[in-house]
């Protein structure tokens, strides 16, 4: 009987150790996780499909991201993504980043954690995966916009 229960506990540990390590793999498009449809319904305008380019480094030997720019006749919109090896070292890295973004507005509902910058860029993070969207929108269609690429995720 001890057996068995000491063989739940560690098939227990090996799931949770698991679980816990998982990170998400970058598709091989990142700005795939927004689609144009999608920015132009949830953003009430005519996007076009993004322009891409590479996303600068926030420190040296972090993870390079992705810029996704969607344009629309009077608006635009940034979405940036990044893809860090683990949930942990996102975490740190978010936390860092906060402090240039000061003073930050919580936002719930959005991955992990997020926050909304004094110039209303929305930053979130869920598990090893950093994004920013900013654009001409209210503060309520970003949040929209970012809750859809959360549950991608």
């Amino acid at each position: 009987m001890a057996h068995s229960g000491k063989m739940s506990w560690i098939a227990a540990a090996f799931l949770a150790t698991t679980c816990a390590v998982h990170a998400a793999t970058p598709p091989a498009d990142p700005c795939t996780l927004l689609s144009a449809a999608e920015v132009s319904r949830t953003m009430s305008g005519s996007y076009s499909p993004p322009q891409e380019s590479v996303a600068p480094r926030p420190f040296e030997n972090t993870a390079e991201g992705k810029d996704c720019h969607y344009q629309a006749l009077g608006g635009e919109l940034l979405f940036r993504i990044y893809f860090d090896p683990s949930p942990d070292e996102a975490t740190k890295l978010f936390a860092q980043l906060r402090m240039f973004y000061s003073p930050p507005q919580p936002v719930t509902g959005v991955g992990d954690e997020a926050y909304f910058d004094s110039r209303h860029g929305l930053h979130a993070r869920k598990g090893n995966v950093r994004f920013f969207l900013q654009g001409s929108g209210s503060d309520e269609r970003l949040k929209e916009l970012g809750q859809l690429v959360a549950k991608k995720l």
